[in-house]
């Protein structure tokens, strides 16, 4: 069996497009992780100003405490749905290169075994016990890739849970400090 410049060509142009694609999925990422960012440091300037503002209005201590008290509980909950929008972001972008890479390896496994189909054909007697052993290697790396994908699926999930975990006794302590 012989490769034709015609198939190096199409393994390197299927290449670049799976590269192409990663790399606009992490800009997409990193895109709305910057505007993220900026929004949310935008929001804190501006109430820092408003507390500023409030904090020179102060004319006594208990007033003090008071609005300090105040911006306390608020902080927290925007700390949370921050890092639940950081979350939020980076499950997506590892979804969509996952999502990359699993196609890749679905139409990598499929030219594998083609190539090996042909070069059985073409082989001498015998040979097909090395190709037997080759496709069960395969199988078995997929069937590993899959049980990592499912262990990485349960950690998200347990990831997911302890976070509204989180947000459920944020929001009792807020409704106890009421």
């Amino acid at each position: 069996m012989y490769v034709t410049p015609e198939q190096v060509v199409a393994s390197n142009k299927a290449g670049m497009e799976a590269v192409i694609a990663l790399a606009h999925a992490q800009f997409a990422a990193f895109e709305r992780l910057s505007a993220l960012n900026f929004n949310t440091t935008k929001a804190i300037f501006e109430e820092s100003i408003g507390h500023t503002k409030a904090l020179l209005g102060v004319k006594d201590v208990q007033e003090l405490v008071n609005l300090n008290a105040a911006v306390a509980q608020p902080t927290i909950e925007k700390a949370l749905a921050y890092s639940r929008s950081v979350y939020d972001v980076a499950n997506q972008a590892q979804a969509e290169v996952t999502k990359l890479f699993e196609g890749q390896a679905t139409e990598y496994n499929k030219n594998v075994v083609s190539m090996l189909d042909k070069v059985a054909k073409n082989a001498p007697a015998g040979s097909d016990v090395a190709v037997a052993a080759v496709k069960s290697a395969l199988a078995a790396a997929n069937s590993a890739y899959d049980s990592l994908t499912k262990v990485t699926k349960q950690a998200t999930e347990i990831a997911e849970a302890n976070f509204s975990a989180a947000t459920s006794v944020t929001k009792e302590v807020k409704k106890k400090a009421a």
